[in-house]
């Protein structure tokens, strides 16, 4: 579409209608300086080669089921480029997840088998597509004029296509030759492992030489010319665009290749998020709820908030540097941390996964006044607590008649009944968020001491141990 609709113009006069129609006036690589995404390029010309649509990737190794707030970082630099008008290529690494990166390890990776390999490319490809389609949703309700019929289906793709068959005196003529052994053993991730005491294995040595071909091969098929990752990748990123340069020779038009890399995921503190720090925030539901991605995120520190919006949401500079004057104004409110929260809930896991964390925040840190505020659904309660373990299913008829101190023993919240009067008596025995003063008295439908309509109660025993009674028809 994009071709014909430019037809003959020259490549300076197609940059200029290009921006024009999609009423965008940053370069993309502009954005992501002011956006803190970007750590070092490989060359500055990158800026102006993005003033024309191009492809860019990033890889990921399925080394799990799911991704994480680490590797979103990473997607959100690359749905820049796509909602820039670029071709998004997210690479999944299922030839070179069965090795593993070395880098920013001390011991080698544990080989996954090849049930468990087949298993997370399943789950990391579904995540990447419903990631990008989410990502554009959202993306068109904060920019304005963003025209998403010149925006570029993302393209999803597996290496292993082109590994298979491949065999290794193959790779060895095509890339062995062009890979210099001194400048492999120089980069970091390869330096920092031969002087620890397990060492480096031949196998992680040789990934860097994959990941350039891999950059090659999309390269020389795809037109991809970026490659992006994070900061620890710089090193077999420009592995990749050192192979194109010697492949094509340094001073054709045909080595146009460049990296970026892009900061690690920390807090202000110094702190690293992921997988292998053992704190990951997973983006798959089942394994980090929204509730859960909500309350990371709405207990940001002050010194952090705004970095995180500007790398986690698509909201404009102007608004978030609004909300920042905002949030120095009255701190103790915490607008900057619930709105980003809100947002990043949104773009991960849709409107609804918002609604279900905000029916858990009030469930959880609410009052009934709260409660009927928002008016929470059955539904929602059931989409906010079906992973929960807290909530406890019973059938009406069971439960009719029954004392709140009956109720609070058959939840779990109370061990005894004569537990749940001690509670009531001592103020620490609570329904829906009210306190209750009276162990016997008896929640009634019909007297709406039920929420999310008339089937949900909330039992709250202390501070924190709640329990969610979910009336179910007779």
């Amino acid at each position: 579409m994009l071709r014909r609709a430019v037809g003959g113009y020259k490549r300076g006069s197609f940059s200029q209608l290009w921006l024009h129609r999609r009423c965008i006036h940053t370069n993309v690589i502009d954005t992501l300086r002011a956006r803190h995404f970007v750590q070092a390029v490989t060359s500055e010309a990158i800026t102006k080669r993005v003033e024309t649509p191009i492809a860019v990737y990033c890889g990921v190794d399925p080394t799990a089921s799911s991704l994480h707030l680490g590797n979103m970082v990473t997607l959100m630099g690359l749905l820049h480029f796509s909602l820039a008008g670029h071709q998004a290529i997210p690479l999944v690494g299922n030839a070179t997840g069965s090795i593993g990166d070395p880098s920013g390890r001390n011991t080698e990776r544990i080989a996954l088998d090849h049930k468990e390999l087949a298993k997370n490319v399943a789950g990391i490809e579904a995540q990447l597509i419903r990631f990008f389609s989410r990502g554009t949703q959202y993306a068109l309700s904060r920019i304005p004029n963003l025209d998403p019929s010149l925006l570029k289906p993302v393209r999803v793709l597996h290496n292993a296509d082109w590994y298979t068959g491949l065999g290794v005196l193959d790779f060895l003529g095509t890339v062995g030759r062009h890979a210099r052994v001194g400048t492999m053993m120089a980069r970091d991730s390869v330096k920092s492992r031969l002087q620890s005491v397990h060492g480096i294995s031949f196998t992680e040595f040789s990934y860097q030489l994959l990941q350039a071909y891999d950059f090659w091969h999309l390269y020389h098929f795809h037109k991809c010319h970026v490659q992006i990752g994070g900061s620890d990748q710089w090193g077999n990123i420009t592995a990749g665009t050192d192979l194109i340069h010697r492949m094509h020779g340094p001073q054709s038009d045909k080595s146009e290749a460049f990296g970026l890399t892009i900061p690690l995921l920390t807090t202000a503190s110094g702190e690293k998020f992921g997988k292998s720090a053992g704190n990951a925030i997973w983006l798959d539901e089942t394994r980090t709820s929204p509730f859960d991605i909500y309350q990371f995120f709405v207990k940001t520190a002050d010194s952090d908030v705004e970095r995180f919006l500007k790398m986690f949401t698509l909201l404009p500079l102007p608004r978030i540097a609004q909300i920042i004057d905002e949030h120095a104004r009255a701190p103790h409110s915490f607008i900057a941390q619930k709105l980003l929260a809100t947002e990043v809930t949104e773009l991960i896991h849709g409107p609804q996964g918002v609604q279900q964390a905000l029916c858990a925040t009030q469930v959880l840190f609410g009052n009934r006044q709260t409660l009927e505020e928002h008016k929470f659904t059955s539904d929602d309660f059931d989409a906010a607590f079906r992973c929960d373990q807290r909530m406890v299913k019973v059938a009406s008829a069971n439960v009719v008649g029954k004392s709140v101190a009956d109720i609070a023993v058959l939840l779990g919240s109370c061990k005894s009944k004569s537990e749940a009067t001690r509670l009531a008596k001592g103020g620490g025995l609570y329904w829906n968020g009210s306190v209750v003063v009276d162990s016997k008295w008896v929640p009634s439908v019909e007297k709406g001491d039920f929420v999310g309509d008339g089937t949900v109660g909330v039992v709250r025993t202390g501070k924190t141990n709640y329990r969610l009674l979910k009336l179910l028809d007779s």
